[in-house]
């Protein structure tokens, strides 16, 4: 595999036996491994580190796993592979309508591991790595990262949609009705309270004075624009 510029997995799991044995099969085939024995830790080095694949244990000491992927999947689309000892149907089901990309249950052996792994990320991998920049605001689609000044900011997943939809228009004026339409879908309607409130709340995050914007432009009557490069 690849090593010139590895992967970094994220193992939050709690015993420290199993723990092991993911993070040696990982590093052998050439995986940068970050470890955390709990979802506090997990969510800290998950937000300071950025990691390409999370591999996430369901029972962990201070909290349930599914709350570790909820705070995960409010910032980022990052693939979550969930290991457990619980093989219920009901507990897969659960975890993949939150947002996890694929279960294993425990015991489970090291080639199904990678492959899972390789899988996941492979699909999380786009045909071409294009870095969507404005002024001081950066994202990176294929990492789905957003920096402002070289910060991170974190955004919700239809803000984070919102804001990729006007990169992907960069510089010209859409009109409300295209926006709600890319964003919510076909069906929603033509109501723009929705889009209204989300992009307020976009702003907030991304602008310095939101009353006087500097990345997210208002057409009156008409409908938005995200400044150039």
């Amino acid at each position: 595999m690849e090593t010139n510029n590895p992967k970094t997995v994220l193992i939050v799991e709690d015993d420290a036996q199993i723990a092991g044995f993911v993070q040696y099969a990982c590093e052998q085939n050439g995986y940068r491994v970050l470890c955390a024995s709990d979802g506090e830790q997990g969510l800290a080095l998950f937000f300071s580190q950025r990691p390409d694949l999370i591999l996430l244990d369901l029972g962990l000491p201070d909290m349930d796993g599914l709350q570790v992927l909820e705070g995960v999947r409010a910032a980022s689309s990052v693939p979550v592979l969930i290991l457990s000892a619980r093989d219920q149907e009901q507990e897969k089901v659960k975890a993949l309508d939150a947002g996890a990309d694929d279960y294993l249950t425990k015991p489970f052996s090291v080639s199904e591991l990678l492959a899972r792994l390789r899988v996941a990320l492979r699909h999380a991998q786009p045909d071409g790595r294009k870095i969507y920049r404005a002024g001081d605001l950066r994202v990176d689609p294929s990492r789905h990262d957003i920096e402002l000044e070289g910060r991170p900011i974190h955004l919700t997943p239809l803000e984070y949609k919102l804001l990729l939809v006007l990169f992907e228009n960069q510089g010209s004026l859409m009109t409300t009705q295209s926006i709600i339409k890319a964003v919510y879908g076909p069906y929603y309607g033509t109501d723009t309270r929705a889009l209204r409130t989300l992009m307020a709340s976009l702003r907030r995050k991304i602008e310095k004075n939101p009353a006087k914007p500097e990345y997210i432009f208002t057409e009156i009557g008409i409908g938005y624009r995200l400044r150039g490069e």
